[in-house]
């Protein structure tokens, strides 16, 4: 099976896209998830229904909003065209940033389930040892809760694979610079090119299948949550000592 050159660029690109996103997005959603699930407080769930957000609103609609947002005519727009260093509409790093958005619920919603399941009763054993909650997240509840975190990063990476409509509306679709292999598929379809769009989307189907295969097994290679729980219980001894 033959690819043309510009459509590996775009794979190239979207592989680019998705490491970097799910990268970001792991720095981000473990703190975010882990404070999620200890804050006691009404407004809890108002955030969560933002983080949530991305699940059920149509792309278009959250891509045209970040449109506006990015714009350099709006103040949050040459804010942020400042932080990254470059406008952020029609470039790689909008698409970065509207990635991050997008897909954040998929890394956060995994996490925040294993931190209520499991990881509050591990850092509660581990304040009771006197463990400083960092540690405690560090050494005792992210160890616990392996299979959630490596199935958080699988959804992320795949999600981004496939990301159309957002990144359509910030991005474009210039050749190298923002052209994914989602928008080089469907500009295959668009001029009846079915044989080069087959090619992509079989190459879509094998890696996502692929990613999530891996992710389970290596989620499931220790013995799944169940040899998590142990691991967290021996952490927390573990962790008193260090």
């Amino acid at each position: 099976m033959t690819v043309a050159p510009g459509d590996l660029e775009a794979v190239a690109l979207t592989l680019r896209l998705s490491a970097i996103t799910t990268v970001l997005l792991l720095l981000l959603g473990v703190p975010l998830a882990w404070w999620l699930s200890r804050w006691r407080s009404r407004w809890r769930h108002l955030l969560e229904v933002l983080v949530t957000l991305p699940l059920v609103l149509p792309p278009t609609v959250l891509g045209f909003y970040l449109l506006l947002l990015f714009s350099p005519n709006f103040p949050a727009g040459r804010l942020l065209a400042k932080v990254v260093g470059g406008p952020l509409v029609f470039s790689f790093s909008g698409l970065v940033v509207a990635s991050v958005i997008y897909s954040l619920p998929f890394m956060v919603q995994p996490l925040l389930g294993a931190f209520f399941q499991g990881g509050q009763r591990l850092s509660h054993a581990a304040a009771t040892l006197g463990v400083p909650p960092a540690a405690a997240l560090l050494h005792v509840v992210l160890p616990a809760c392996r299979p959630a975190v490596i199935s958080a990063c699988a959804l992320t990476f795949a999600h981004t694979l496939g990301e159309f409509g957002v990144v359509l509306m910030i991005g474009g679709s210039i050749p190298g610079e923002t052209q994914l292999v989602s928008i080089a598929l469907y500009h295959h379809v668009e001029a009846l090119e079915y044989g080069a769009a087959h090619r992509l989307a079989l190459l879509l189907f094998g890696l996502s299948t692929t990613l999530l295969l891996a992710a389970r097994w290596l989620a499931s290679a220790r013995g799944g949550a169940a040899a998590g729980r142990h691991t967290g219980e021996a952490a927390v001894q573990g962790a008193v000592w260090k």
